[in-house]
């Protein structure tokens, strides 16, 4: 409605002006025409410069068009004066035509989010209000429907066009336990599906509302726009009145100097560095978003350019952090009953570990034979089963105890059991992710050639694991507290990002000059910590990331020299009388819509 208003009244104005044109000889029809004209495409104009000096900003574009216009009428310049007024109010209007079609595409392409879901009530699925559903609701998705929050399917089979959030055209298949993420569309099939988050809390919800909120975060070089257009406008005023003072002083006519000095103004206006800017930024972090990476401002992407150094946790971020036993040796015991004593002794623990170990034994446990229970953090477990006391944990564990364990060399965690000796020891296996070597070449093409792993794990896993993806710097055995005080060292040195998953990785992630956290089994800790965050838990998407931070900083960094060259280009012709003033606000508008058109690139850039 608003762009409608706008171009009704240029349309207005235009025609105001060319009737002034045809009836110059009828004097007070002439002006008032001219007056009319003016005062109908400048209202606005002059309404905004009156808001800004009520804030304090004096010296704006609006401001600097009031000046240049009511100085053209002043001294009899008043057809140029409306055509200033009006050439730059049709350039205001194409720029902002352009902006909004760029934020409503943009937009489009994050629009994810569904109002309603088919929710299960009772016996019946009722249309509901999305903000209805809790975790664990079933509810059904409809062919043709959007997938109003993620979830797992319990029932149905369909294939799912995953393009708004993944990019992917082709649709994929989904069946009886796959997660989906809102915003997927259902193409065919009826499927029913169980809600793994609330609507505040879905993957559509974190990417629309990240969008949203990208400009509040400014970065280095919006904050130094907004503070050179503060120092910029003045100065351009005081030139321009030095143009006029100067010369008059030594006797030049006076007419031809303030035209001059017009000119000046006008051409001097910042308005392409003003909109192309925060537009590039903008553009960046709803290409981001499109390839599934949630960036929080556009800071984030700033930064994101910025990466000499990338620190990784291991376990959940290099690994996939899903614990399972790989092997059992048993030494005087069956493999059966050690696995049965272990899981026995790990069963009041919440550790990975222990789950993984109680999860592999599939019999009874008899908890009430447990007692004496002690667990050592980052050791193990001391506890007797019935009257015998039995020892489970580390090698560290076991040296303290006074029990003699054999070396083991195996990609893995090495979890022994024993009483006054060893009994044997369970493997436990955590899968690097496939995305992990992928990731370590791409960022050593893109020259971030520091790659570090910090783990709390121990060093013969750390080790294996590191130097299995290509990564030769890696620490171990470290507690939350050692992993920022090694990211500390690292960051002195670098601007670093570290990347993480867990709640213990939040200081680490908070404390790094850029903080990265998995979107989908990331936790809420990390997550809320995090500058940046991966949706689909793919570590390729970092260097994806990386890249349209790069080609946005290139972009809009062309913009800014672009912009400053033509302009001081400008107002060297204006100065030395080489330039209009209707030339003047054609290359204003031009640069600008240029930069504007430059800016909108970044959501097509290929990678």
């Amino acid at each position: 409605m608003k762009m409608n208003s706008d171009i009704i009244k240029i349309i207005i104005s235009a025609v105001l002006f060319v009737l002034s044109l045809f009836l110059k000889d009828y004097e007070p029809i002439y002006f008032i025409l001219l007056i009319s004209s003016y005062l109908i495409v400048s209202f606005s104009i002059f309404i905004d410069a009156f808001k800004n000096i009520l804030k304090g900003d004096f010296f704006d574009e609006s401001t600097l068009m009031i000046i240049a216009t009511i100085s053209a009428f002043i001294i009899g310049e008043y057809p140029e004066a409306v055509m200033v007024m009006l050439l730059f109010e049709f350039g205001e209007y194409l720029s902002d035509l352009a902006t909004s079609n760029s934020k409503d595409s943009i937009t489009k392409l994050m629009d994810l989010r569904s109002d309603y879901v088919n929710l299960k009530k009772g016996d019946k699925f009722l249309k509901s209000d999305v903000k209805e559903a809790r975790v664990n609701d079933l509810f059904i998705v409809k062919p043709g429907e959007k997938v109003p929050l993620d979830g797992i399917i319990v029932e149905g089979v369909s294939f799912m066009d995953t393009s708004s959030l993944t990019g992917e055209s082709v649709p994929r298949k989904v069946e009886i336990g796959d997660k989906l993420l809102s915003g997927f569309v259902n193409t065919n099939g009826l499927i029913t599906v169980k809600a793994t988050s609330e609507f505040s809390n879905s993957t559509a919800s974190k990417i629309i509302n990240m969008l949203e909120n990208s400009n509040e975060k400014k970065t280095v070089t919006e904050k130094f726009i907004t503070k050179f257009s503060k120092i910029y406008t003045p100065l351009v005023v005081l030139l321009a009145i030095l143009i006029v003072l100067i010369p008059v002083l030594l006797g030049y006519n006076f007419n031809e100097w303030i035209y001059k000095a017009l000119i000046f103004l006008v051409t001097a206006c910042p308005c392409a560095l003003v909109i192309s800017v925060p537009l590039g930024y903008f553009c960046g972090v709803g290409r981001a978003s499109k390839e599934g990476v949630l960036v929080k401002g556009s800071d984030g992407l700033e930064n994101l350019a910025k990466l000499e150094t990338i620190i990784f946790d291991k376990t959940g971020t290099i690994t996939e952090g899903k614990f399972e036993v790989r092997n059992i040796v048993n030494k005087d015991i069956s493999k059966e009953e050690l696995l049965k004593i272990a899981a026995y002794l790990e069963y009041y623990s919440t550790h990975p570990i222990a789950l993984s170990i109680t999860s592999a034994y599939n019999g009874y446990i008899d908890s009430a034979q447990v007692h004496n229970y002690k667990e050592i953090s980052g050791h193990g477990i001391i506890a007797y089963i019935g009257d015998k006391k039995y020892i489970i944990g580390n090698d560290k564990l076991f040296f303290k105890q006074g029990v003699s364990v054999p070396k083991v060399d195996t990609i893995g965690t090495v979890i022994y059991i024993g009483t006054d000796k060893c009994l044997g020891y369970i493997v436990i296996g955590d899968k690097i992710k496939p995305s992990a070597t992928n990731l370590i070449n791409d960022l050593k093409m893109l020259n971030i050639n520091r790659l570090v792993i910090l783990s709390g794990d121990n060093e013969d896993v750390t080790k294996k694991v590191a130097l299995k993806i290509g990564i030769d710097e890696y620490y171990f055995n470290l507690l939350p507290v050692d992993k920022v005080q090694k990211l500390k060292e690292i960051k002195g040195e670098s601007f670093t990002a570290f990347v993480g998953d867990g709640i213990n990785d939040a200081l680490a992630l908070k404390e790094a000059d850029l903080g990265i956290s998995m979107g989908s089994i990331g936790t809420d800790a990390a997550i809320e910590a995090s500058d940046i965050v991966l949706m689909h838990d793919n570590l390729n998407d970092i260097s994806k990331a990386i890249k349209i931070a790069r080609i946005t900083q290139k972009i809009i960094k062309f913009n800014i020299v672009f912009a400053l060259c033509f302009k001081f280009l400008m107002l060297v012709l204006a100065t030395f009388g080489f330039a209009s003033i209707w030339l003047a606000v054609f290359a204003d508008v031009g640069v600008t819509l240029l930069a504007v058109l430059n800016s909108l690139r970044i959501m097509k850039k290929k990678l």
